[in-house]
């Protein structure tokens, strides 16, 4: 019997070292503590998984793209170590998780997810690359942003980006909105992509992020996903 037990006993602990052994390590680092590891360590493991065009606009020193909407994203990045530290990031979270994920799933032991991403870094005024040949994308300027503001009528401010899912489920029902309460709203989409001066400016750190004017004054603001219910209740 005690010979069943120290076997059962053994089996457990075995399972569990095993199992150890095989989780990855999964950590988040914000963009300050980032760069002070990027200064202690020059040659760490950096993975940007935002699209070759946002690469070239602005990226972190060092770092390697590869887009994780790619269908070769695994083969982008079958050149690192699984074995040691990878980093990753992307404009405000939402395609680092995934990449997370899919990191995890082929065998990376340890990853670092800078969940704020370049919004986050930008934001703290931290240096960036840009190519050469990049298409410059700076975009609206603040004083264009608050001319815009100038109406008779509430505005509501949409800031998205084509690649950002929570976007792409808003914008229907916002469009709507803008048909609907035409009397009453203007409402104006703005693509954090090609404007980051301005999301810079306004300390606009993910997306989606929905703001509310009324005589050129903020009345409500949203960050994230929001039911149709919810915005026309704030707008009624």
């Amino acid at each position: 019997m005690y010979k069943s037990i120290f076997i059962c006993v053994a089996a457990i602990i075995l399972a569990s070292y095993s199992y150890a052994q095989t989780t990855p390590t999964i950590t988040s680092v914000s963009a300050t503590e980032l760069t002070k590891q990027l200064e202690k360590e020059h040659h760490i493991q950096l993975l940007d998984v935002r699209t070759p065009s946002e690469f070239k606009n602005g990226h972190i020193q060092n770092a390697i793209n590869a887009n994780i909407n790619d269908k070769h994203f695994e083969d982008k990045i079958a050149a690192l170590d699984k074995t040691k530290p990878v980093y990753v990031y992307c404009l405000s979270g939402g395609r680092s998780k995934i990449a997370v994920k899919q990191l995890s799933a082929v065998g990376f032991k340890n990853i670092v997810e800078m969940p704020g991403g370049m919004m986050e870094w930008r934001t703290n005024n931290l240096p960036e690359t840009k190519d050469t040949n990049a298409t410059a994308t700076k975009g609206m300027t603040l004083a264009q942003y608050e001319k815009l503001l100038k109406s008779d009528k509430m505005v509501l401010i949409d800031f998205y980006a084509d690649w950002c899912i929570p976007c792409k489920k808003m914008k229907p029902y916002l469009d709507k909105i803008a048909k609907d309460m035409a009397n009453k709203v203007v409402i104006v989409r703005i693509d954090a992509d090609a404007n980051i001066d301005l999301c810079k400016n306004l300390k606009i750190e993910a997306l989606p992020v929905l703001k509310l004017y009324k005589n050129e004054k903020l009345v409500w603001d949203n960050l994230g996903f929001v039911e149709e219910t919810t915005v026309r209740k704030q707008l009624k």
